[in-house]
């Protein structure tokens, strides 16, 4: 997985609630295990009626409505968010699903409270090609002279900054459970 420190990118903007992980991603995509090409199929249902959901392919961090990748359990959802280029989703909530899902992927969801969220979309409006940057060093989002901080999990944090995925961060005790099974073998 890559390492997750600091992300600047113009953003994309998608405030509606509810986008579901079948709007992320239809499921009649889901064929393989394959994760390549899918960021291709990005919202593909969505951007025949609706243009904002034509993804720039130079985002990097896209501003999401509440309670985003809700609906079905679906990691290629996720997949495809990443193939896009997208590292960073910006939203008030996540499906909670999705939420693990993105984690296990490296995929960095940061929730903005209500207000901070607001203040966004209203900077994002009045300068929709200004640069967002998103640092997970100290949990921050900037746009212009805004300054918004986000909570993370500690332990997933430090995860994302090392570029560790799940079975990496068991390895990381592999000395303690070889000692373990030994002493019960």
């Amino acid at each position: 997985m890559t390492p997750w420190t600091i992300v600047t990118s113009r953003a994309a903007v998608l405030p509606d609630a509810d986008i579901d992980t079948d709007k992320i991603l239809p499921a009649r995509f889901m064929k393989g295990l394959d994760r390549r090409g899918l960021g291709a199929r990005l919202f593909t249902d969505m951007r025949v009626i609706d243009p904002r959901f034509a993804i720039d392919p130079a985002a990097r961090i896209l501003v999401a409505g509440r309670n985003f990748g809700s609906g079905s359990s679906r990691e290629h959802a996720v997949w495809a968010l990443d193939d896009h280029g997208i590292r960073c989703v910006i939203a008030p909530s996540f499906g909670g699903i999705f939420s693990g899902n993105a984690a296990t992927n490296g995929l960095l969801l940061g929730a903005l409270a209500g207000d901070d969220y607001a203040a966004l979309l209203d900077r994002l409006a009045a300068a929709p090609d200004e640069p967002v940057t998103v640092s997970l060093i100290d949990c921050t989002v900037t746009a212009g002279p805004l300054l918004l901080t986000f909570a993370i999990d500690r332990d997933l944090r430090q995860a994302l900054l090392d570029g560790l995925d799940d079975i990496d961060r068991t390895l990381r005790h592999a000395a303690e459970i070889d000692a373990f099974e030994s002493e019960y073998a």
